[in-house]
């Protein structure tokens, strides 16, 4: 395996993004602790693992355990072949019958469920001899994509038989891993398909983050899929479940300050004037705006960290900038750096809390963080 750093080092911002790998490794072991011992770990790094990098982080994860990466698409595959990646990889989002051949050749594995998807792996294997690499998806309850219950097991049989597709797994997708009721019900309709076929030797999944936390003692899987835990986070679970576990965060946003000036009483700061100075104030600039993933709607409303204290960010977010209210911190010069998110003399701003403001998910907020941060990969 070989990656290049390059892309990540010919960065001139001063804005960018670390990624802590040992707090991936004891993210990994965490999650690993809840698993029946013959169960192995897929780890999802799509998006980019979710903002982190893909390629960077994927010697990592191999060396905590992983055995296989689940991708969103062809082209999410094929940067971690182009990166000399040689571990299994599964699409596991709907891949275009005509990229069934290029997934074949490259020996990424895809996700089907209906019958063009045979027909489309036939002509692949008539074509290049080569027997596509597939895993069947059913859906229980997500109504995104999938086979149908009704239809599951005639079609597993059918690609069974099928001479020119190598079946490697079966899997299904939880909708409400925080609802037990509704989970428990796409559990049991999974097992019934799953108790009548021949199994052997195939990979069998349906437990994601929150179903390893939540669900591990279910029969019939021997893979699970962790998302979300590997970066920090754990999402909804239950209200009954009572988890011990401690994650780290993975994921540090910092700029430097490239500006400080004062601000008069009354001054407006940004545009539209959203923050009014009430007294004289010293303002500090650091270059990450939007267009780096954060959102404007945080505008007034998130602290950074500087020398140890928290200073509140004042005015709307721009596309490229934002601003800080320093006035309490001493000692300030430009090139002095502001932490976003990460931690900082026992201070901590979490994508939690962002997510908590903008009422949304981590993982959006996550995705968002955009290539132009540069990644620094530490320990």
């Amino acid at each position: 395996m070989k990656n290049n750093r390059d892309s990540y080092t010919n960065s001139k911002r001063d804005a960018w993004i670390e990624i802590n790998l040992s707090a991936i490794e004891h993210n990994v072991c965490e999650f690993k602790k809840f698993l029946k011992n013959d169960s192995r770990l897929l780890a999802v790094v799509k998006a980019d693992a979710y903002g982190c990098g893909a390629c960077m982080i994927s010697s990592t994860l191999f060396a905590t355990g992983v055995s296989m990466l689940g991708v969103a698409s062809i082209d999410e595959g094929m940067q971690l072949r182009q990166a000399k990646i040689d571990a299994p990889i599964l699409i596991l989002g709907a891949c275009p019958t005509w990229a069934f051949e290029f997934a074949a050749k490259n020996n990424i594995m895809i996700s089907i469920f209906e019958e063009k998807h045979l027909e489309a792996a036939k002509m692949v294997y008539i074509k290049s001899k080569i027997k596509p690499k597939v895993h069947i998806k059913i859906d229980t309850g997500m109504n995104r994509i999938g086979v149908d219950c009704s239809n599951a097991i005639d079609f597993i049989k059918k690609v069974q038989s099928a001479e020119y597709v190598d079946l490697k797994g079966i899997f299904t997708h939880l909708a409400c891993a925080e609802n037990e009721m509704k989970t428990k019900k796409q559990i049991e309709s999974f097992n019934l398909i799953i108790d009548n076929i021949d199994k052997k030797n195939l990979d069998i999944h349906f437990l994601n983050t929150a179903g390893i936390l939540a669900y591990n003692d279910t029969k019939n899987y021997n893979l699970a899929r962790l998302g979300i835990g590997i970066y920090g986070s754990i999402p909804e679970l239950p209200l009954n479940k009572e988890i011990n576990i401690k994650l780290k965060n993975v994921l540090s946003l910092k700029g430097r300050i490239v500006n400080i000036h004062i601000a008069h009483k009354n001054d407006g700061v940004s545009y539209s004037h959203t923050f009014i100075a009430k007294n004289d104030i010293k303002i500090a600039t650091i270059p990450i705006g939007y267009a780096d993933g954060v959102d404007r709607g945080l505008s007034n409303k998130i602290y950074g960290i500087l020398n140890g204290k928290l200073v509140k960010q004042i005015g709307n977010i721009t596309m490229d900038q934002m601003m800080f209210d320093i006035s309490n911190i001493e000692h300030v010069q430009e090139g002095d750096i502001i932490t976003l998110l990460g931690e900082d003399n026992n201070l901590q701003l979490t994508i939690q809390n962002w997510a908590q403001i903008l009422n949304t998910i981590d993982y959006e907020l996550l995705c968002r963080l955009k290539v132009r941060l540069s990644r620094v990969y530490t320990r």
